[in-house]
């Protein structure tokens, strides 16, 4: 026994002295915050930089450090730092490298002239067209992580941050959800310079004002704010920067995080910020004096003040005749009350108004309904639980299963749970009725939330039947009437009234009658085409004289 102690003794204080030379080998990475190299500039020393970007960039596979030499002899040390897959190699050997090594060799550089390098190849030697300089690490470090070589040379205490971006993006297409017949095929990339040419192609004014920002502590995301001067509020821009610059968050992954922080009612199911893939109707809309708001990294370009009527309205109702866009938007408004109140119409007139149902279709009514256990309350409900279930399945799942999912689910569901007697006939073609209506609405964010709001108006019809609906009703009006876009009155032009505005609400007037910019966006330059732009027929006769006299 007293030997297995003693054993015991002697291993523990090894035991001990292994964990210690176990913990001691632990070396916590250290992690660099904005504030501190924003204050810790550039080293004039080429060696303190690239101990600094190893120490920080060096154990990733990605980062890329190439020493080179300038001028002839021994030359100038330098070297060039980057992010592969970031850049276009081929600017990086073929421009930069040979333009940095045999042009430098040319022009008779040597170590004596380290003092003036820098400005040498931003100037001489460095053939691309975007060059600009960085005195901080801070810069350094956030353009190289965006796409751009940094050129360090020894004796300057600044880098040339040179553009070489050269990562893949998309091609520019069609939106797939924003399809139409007339109109055209382009729509945004998730490549913010391709967004804000294309805005450009299509408005070449000079008053066109494209300002950037960056937000995110880690994401460092660009955001760029369009509009143009003279037509925007400056009130409006003002506000829009202001809320901007409120935003601190660790990351901007895309724009809806951006429209949450930014709208004025957080609590509210209406949206209040309206969003696009069409760089045609961010141009309309930017002549009517809104904003916009691109973000890097997504398609959906973010465009503010957004009233209610603005949701209604497609892009290509501007591109047919004024009577086909005028009959079609009639039919988006009667859509869309009937997807928020036929379902409760349903319950109210069934449980507490049968009255109101002529006899024959009451006696259809009533005999379809013969051997059902639910309530009309629980059977509209169960059957929009599992129609929105099936709707939310089809989109998440692969395009070519979705599809088939839906429509052989939709139909199965339907007929079984018909014959099983769970669900009346009538109220399956009720469901389907609002299923088909709900995507009537031209824009995603407007129809949700008319089906979410379509349970709480169930709920009011099966407690007060018709007196529910009408509450219900009077209570969403109340609450759009008090919400703000941006200071826009949500209901605008209905509430305040303005009667010239009303062109482009219920109907769409024609081209040459809708003379004027919305009133409450522009303050200044209202008159968007100048009067008599009625159509009519010339004076001058068709050749051959016309008219039919001999």
């Amino acid at each position: 026994m007293r030997r297995v102690l003693r054993q015991l003794a002697r291993l523990l204080p090894k035991k001990k002295k292994s964990l210690q030379a176990v913990e001691s080998g632990v070396q916590w990475e250290k992690s660099y915050e904005a504030a501190e190299l924003k204050q810790r500039p550039v080293s004039a020393r080429l060696v303190e930089n690239v101990s600094f970007l190893n120490e920080v960039l060096g154990h990733n596979s990605d980062f890329v450090l190439r020493e080179i030499r300038l001028g002839v002899g021994a030359g100038v040390p330098a070297a060039l730092a980057y992010v592969d897959g970031l850049v276009d190699r081929a600017i990086v050997s073929d421009t930069l490298i040979k333009g940095l090594t045999l042009e430098g060799r040319m022009a008779g550089l040597k170590a004596g002239d380290a003092g003036d390098l820098l400005l040498l190849a931003k100037n001489f030697l460095v053939s691309v067209a975007a060059v600009k300089e960085a005195a901080d690490y801070f810069a350094l470090l956030n353009g190289l992580l965006y796409g751009e070589v940094a050129l360090l040379i020894d004796g300057e205490d600044r880098a040339l941050l040179v553009d070489a971006k050269g990562w893949a993006v998309r091609n520019i297409e069609e939106p797939a959800s924003e399809g139409l017949v007339r109109g055209p095929r382009e729509g945004f990339t998730e490549l913010m310079r391709t967004n804000t040419a294309l805005i450009r192609r299509r408005l070449r004014d000079p008053n066109l004002v494209v300002e950037g920002l960056c937000f995110g502590e880690r994401t460092r995301t660009q955001v760029e704010i369009v509009y143009i001067r003279g037509l925007a509020a400056p009130e409006l821009v003002q506000e829009v920067k202001d809320r901007l610059s409120r935003i601190h968050i660790d990351g901007i992954l895309e724009s809806g995080q951006i429209e949450e922080l930014i709208e004025d009612n957080p609590y509210t199911p209406f949206p209040q910020v309206f969003h696009t893939e069409r760089p045609d109707r961010v141009v309309s809309m930017l002549l009517e004096g809104r904003v916009a708001i691109i973000t890097d990294g997504t398609p959906i370009v973010l465009v503010v003040p957004a009233e209610f009527a603005v949701f209604m309205q497609a892009g290509e109702d501007y591109y047919e005749r004024y009577f086909l866009a005028t009959a079609i938007r009639w039919l988006r408004y009667i859509a869309l009350v009937t997807s928020l109140t036929l379902p409760s119409l349903y319950i109210a007139m069934t449980t507490y108004h049968q009255e109101m149902i002529p006899p024959r279709l009451l006696t259809s009514v009533a005999s379809s309904r013969e051997g059902i256990p639910f309530p009309a309350f629980v059977e509209a409900l169960l059957m929009e639980f599992f129609f929105e279930a099936l709707r939310e399945a089809g989109i998440r799942l692969p395009r070519q299963v979705g599809q088939a999912v839906s429509i052989v689910g939709a139909l199965v569901i339907g007929q079984a749970a018909v014959s099983a007697n769970i669900v009346s006939p009538l109220m399956v073609i009720v469901v389907a009725l609002t299923g088909i209506a709900s995507f009537a609405a031209p824009v995603f964010s407007l129809a949700i939330t008319m089906r979410l709001l379509r349970f709480p108006m169930m709920v009011c019809a099966a407690t007060l039947g018709l007196y529910g609906i009408v509450a219900g009703l009077l209570a969403i009006l109340v609450h759009a009437a008090g919400l703000r876009s941006f200071g826009i009155p949500y209901l605008a032009p209905l509430a305040p009234l303005h009667r010239r505005d009303l062109k482009d609400m219920l109907v769409r007037a024609p081209t040459w009658a809708m003379d004027h910019r919305p009133t409450e966006l522009v303050k200044g330059d209202k008159r968007r085409q100048a009067p008599g732009q009625v159509p009519r027929p010339g004076s001058r006769r068709p050749p051959g004289g016309g008219g039919g006299g001999a």
